[in-house]
């Protein structure tokens, strides 16, 4: 049951109804919050830049034990809107995820002539098969409906990067859902040998009543392979997550997916099943068929008190970008993004996992 449901059927739960008490006052059903969530607590901000918005950090732990961390970036004259016309992707470096970060390189930067040449953003980092993996999006207008996804290779956390000339996945064609573009990459190696890409886009005509160009919904796709390198073949079943049905534009963005205990399981940011705030959590048996979201994290305001927000910060108070780092195999840190900072710009905000 979403948050909408239940205010409307609030007033005719019994006194003897189990509700618990959430954040800010408001009210959950028992079973909406998630055992991730209750294992979260927070470490605080990282990668506060001056003269910089700091978004997507991906982190890896390396050979030598430490945390590397790959983000994005931009200039802070840009402001909030930058990522789209002028996003690099970094990497940064501590001697633990609770350590300083320090800023180590700039890896790929926007470069004319390719798909990539007015944005490098939604970094990946994926160890797979002996090879380094960073994944990415780029774009070649400065617009959302050239964003592709691509994929470099490195033998070594400290590159040399082999960065490629075409995107990895293509949008579909007009009048598919995903015409408009393919962007936030998620990865897994599937326990069958197969390479598993899903990806976040949406329509830009509506293919259903082709009644022209409306406001598209984000939906998760999936892109299997047979070679790590590809090429990724669009499943037949796509999209896989689709919230529109559930009205209200109800969507989603930013997915992460690991494997545990035999299950998938994906976070990502919630646009509206529960608000527009909080971060959800899907598990699936088979990667394909996801059940209902439960709560994963919340707003900034269950976990830390911030000074009030400046008018130019529209999205001040979440967390976004949600990634995970394991160790032993295991999730141990939460990363995300979020603005605000001591900047007032967008850093990294990271919570531990117990």
């Amino acid at each position: 049951m979403n948050r909408k449901d239940f205010i409307i059927q609030l007033s005719i739960l019994s006194a003897g109804a189990c509700v618990s008490k959430g954040y800010a006052g408001s009210l959950l059903l028992d079973g909406e919050e998630s055992a991730f969530a209750k294992h979260l607590k927070p470490v605080g901000r990282a990668m506060e830049t001056e003269g910089y918005y700091v978004w997507c950090s991906s982190p890896i732990e390396g050979p030598d034990g430490k945390t590397h961390l790959f983000f994005s970036r931009w200039d802070s004259k840009k402001g909030m809107g930058g990522w789209i016309n002028g996003s690099e992707i970094c990497r940064a470096v501590a001697d633990s995820p609770e350590s300083q970060f320090q800023y180590v390189e700039t890896i790929f930067k926007p470069r004319a002539g390719f798909f990539d040449s007015t944005t490098c953003h939604n970094p990946l980092i994926k160890f797979v098969d002996g090879k380094y993996c960073l994944f990415y999006m780029g774009n070649s207008n400065g617009k959302t409906n050239t964003k592709r996804i691509g994929l470099a290779f490195a033998d070594s956390l400290n590159g040399h990067w082999k960065r490629p000339d075409a995107p990895l996945l293509e949008a579909g064609p007009a009048g598919a859902w995903d015409d408009h573009c393919t962007t936030n990459p998620a990865f897994i190696k599937h326990p069958n040998g197969q390479y598993w890409l899903y990806y976040k886009s949406w329509n830009t005509h509506d293919f259903e009543t082709d009644t022209g160009p409306i406001k598209g919904n984000r939906k998760y796709g999936l892109a299997i392979a047979d070679k790590l390198e590809g090429p990724y073949i669009k499943y037949k079943g796509n999209p896989i997550i689709d919230f529109s049905g559930k009205g209200n534009n109800t969507q989603l963005e930013d997915g992460f997916v690991w494997m545990e205990k035999d299950k998938f399981k994906m976070i990502a940011r919630d646009m509206g099943f529960y608000n527009h705030e909080d971060g959800i959590i899907m598990e699936s048996r088979n990667g394909i068929n996801w059940n209902e979201p439960k709560i994963a994290y919340y707003e900034a305001n269950h976990y830390i008190q911030q000074p009030p927000p400046p008018k130019y910060l529209k999205k001040y108070g979440r967390f976004e970008r949600p990634q995970i780092l394991f160790k032993n195999g295991k999730p141990a840190y939460l990363f995300t993004a979020s603005q605000g900072g001591k900047y007032m710009t967008s850093s990294t905000f990271i919570f531990r996992i117990t």
